[in-house]
């Protein structure tokens, strides 16, 4: 089977938490996949070297999704390694906790350049390819606070709630190029993301949810790769919510 033969995806933000699961996920069912990391080099190439199967199915590829020149120097990098691409998932994602009257002008650009603006220029680099071939899916990955809001994070709510917005808007214009864009918004999930929360905090979280646990990466993983997949393709324009219930 060559390389072409498999569908190819890339993952930004894929060496920790949501995006290795949603990594191991998506090698698991025989695609192709772009690691993209920003720092995270070490657990990126230990990932890489984990997932690696016969033919080399597995490339990595470090930018910041802030930085455009790069994401499109990351993009001719993947039809180079594989020779196409099929999915672009937007995970790379920045959280901050700060009351808002203390949120900097340099806080609250790198909260709405990662989370935001990273979406933007990662669609956007992806879209001549994806026009050209009249087939694509992008899945940006927002949150439950911007669906909802979360106190003390003001910033990172109003990013998460654009990239709910881009979705739609996106969706609906890319429609008649068959072009599928939707949105995961996952609840707690444990990821290095809520380390900084006490026990007693986690343990309030999990009494708030219905289901009464906080939520793995790997069930968010999979329904990022439902919607990647050719089980998905009358699905546009959506935020699903894998949230235990939390926000129904």
């Amino acid at each position: 089977m060559g390389m072409r033969d498999k569908k190819t995806v890339i993952i930004t933000g894929a060496a920790r938490g949501i995006g290795k699961a949603t990594a191991e996920v998506f090698c698991a069912r025989g695609w192709n996949v772009l690691l993209n990391y920003h720092t995270s080099e070490a657990e990126a190439l230990r990932l890489r070297d984990e997932l690696q199967g016969p033919g080399g199915s597995v490339a990595v590829f470090q930018a910041d999704v802030t930085d455009r020149a790069r994401i499109d120097q990351m993009v001719d990098h993947c039809l180079g390694a594989f020779g196409g691409l099929d999915v672009l998932v937007n995970n790379a994602g920045l959280s901050r906790y700060s009351l808002f009257g203390g949120i900097t002008e340099d806080e609250w650009d790198q909260v709405m350049g990662v989370n935001l603006k990273g979406v933007f220029n990662c669609c956007q680099s992806v879209l001549p390819l994806m026009l050209k071939q009249k087939s694509g899916k992008i899945i940006n990955v927002s949150s439950i606070w911007g669906m909802v809001g979360a106190s003390c994070e003001v910033h990172y709510s109003a990013a998460k709630a654009g990239v709910i917005g881009l979705t739609k808007a996106l969706a609906k214009e890319l429609g008649p190029s068959n072009i599928q864009v939707n949105c995961v918004a996952p609840g707690v999930v444990a990821t290095d993301m809520i380390n900084t929360l006490t026990l007693e905090e986690l343990a309030d979280l999990e009494q708030a949810t219905p289901l009464l646990r906080i939520g793995a990466a790997r069930e968010i993983a999979s329904c990022i790769y439902y919607l990647a997949s050719s089980e998905a393709d009358f699905i546009t324009g959506q935020v699903i919510s894998p949230n235990g219930g939390f926000v129904i």
